[in-house]
């Protein structure tokens, strides 16, 4: 997949600007705050997923104005396409012209993986950062899981709402029963995909990662699940706990991965560079899983990663992503040293120069 032209209006600090690319390799430079990371942003909007950095809608649109846009043409398998997202009162998503139902039905027709400081965080953060790593992962590659998740976390939602009245009516079981229904449903699929799309990833993340490792250390990843299976008694059981705290105790909302080096879990055990390796391991096979499923590879977005990282990591990612379509920022030129081609693009002030 290859990008060829994005152009911005009012988005972030961004006024107008047109941008055309290099097929490979492409560093967007500037210092801090000057809009280096909004192209980023820009970029992997288009890819249907929310955005990296969990902005709102009507944070996009520029301090001042009423409306921003954003427009792409890229090609993907040989077929030249556009796409453009107007962001308003609400926000609008174009595909060749033609108005689709929300943003997440670009999900799958333009494909993405992007790196940014908080990803290096991903295996000793929280698990919900873990569990998003896996929705947007598969999501892209398979749109409908997108309506799944909705659909699942609606109903738990519904149902915490109801639970916290259940100890004092009782009646209200028969609600309980239909959300519960559906989220038995709509979970034992969501567990589905996970594992499928774990099982896949193992089979790229344990190369990469033996890479990064030079061949010292192996890598395990693992579904954590309270209930491998869903069924009706296991959340009908969990009412008379839940209704003391109003949440919904099981279900894949609750899941997390694990990673095991060696054998050790990476999480407990592991040193601030191999917890680091662990999580640019998960970006670059993910992406391999993606090349495997539809035929490319997807644009690779580096936001201010690479200085966080160290040289021997470094070299390994931008060796990695040769022959893909790539977008790095960064402060300081010396992080990329070793790059002997592409395009470089300098920005201040939400403009180029």
């Amino acid at each position: 997949m290859k990008v060829k032209k994005l152009e911005i209006q009012n988005f972030r600090n961004i006024s107008d600007i047109s941008l055309e690319f290099d097929d490979e390799i492409n560093v967007i430079c500037g210092e801090n705050a000057q809009g280096k990371t909004n192209i980023i942003e820009a970029l992997w909007l288009f890819s249907g997923a929310k955005s990296f950095r969990n902005t709102k809608d009507h944070e996009f649109i520029k301090f001042g104005e009423t409306r921003a846009k954003i427009y792409t043409e890229f090609e993907m398998l040989g077929v030249e396409n556009s796409a453009q997202i107007v962001f308003d009162d609400r926000k609008t998503a174009f595909l060749s012209e033609k108005k689709l139902q929300n943003t997440s039905s670009l999900a799958g027709k333009y494909n993405a993986v992007v790196f940014s400081p908080t990803d290096l965080t991903l295996v000793t953060d929280g698990p919900d950062k873990r569990r998003r790593f896996l929705d947007t992962a598969i999501g892209q590659l398979y749109p409908n899981y997108i309506e799944i998740l909705r659909n699942y976390s609606r109903a738990v939602m519904q149902r915490n709402k109801i639970i916290k009245d259940y100890r004092y009516d009782k009646t209200l079981s028969v609600m309980l029963d239909v959300f519960e229904a559906e989220i038995v449903d709509m979970g034992n699929k969501i567990i589905n995909y996970r594992k499928k799309y774990i099982s896949v990833l193992n089979n790229y993340v344990s190369k990469i990662y033996n890479g990064i490792s030079c061949g010292k250390e192996n890598i395990e990843i693992f579904y954590i699940s309270k209930n491998e299976i869903l069924n009706n008694e296991i959340i009908k059981i969990s009412r008379e706990q839940d209704m003391f705290t109003s949440t919904t105790s099981v279900g894949p909302h609750r899941d997390d991965m694990s990673f095991k080096i060696n054998g050790i879990s990476a999480r407990n055990f592991g040193s601030q560079g191999q917890k680091r390796s662990v999580a640019l391991s998960l970006k670059l096979a993910g992406a391999e899983v993606i090349k495997e499923i539809s035929g490319e590879y997807p644009i690779c977005l580096l936001d201010d990663v690479m200085s966080e990282l160290d040289e021997g990591r470094q070299n390994y990612i931008l060796n990695h992503i040769r022959n893909w379509q790539s977008f790095i920022t960064c402060c300081d030129t010396s992080n990329i040293k070793n790059l002997k081609e592409g395009k470089v693009i300098k920005i201040k002030n939400g403009e180029v120069v």
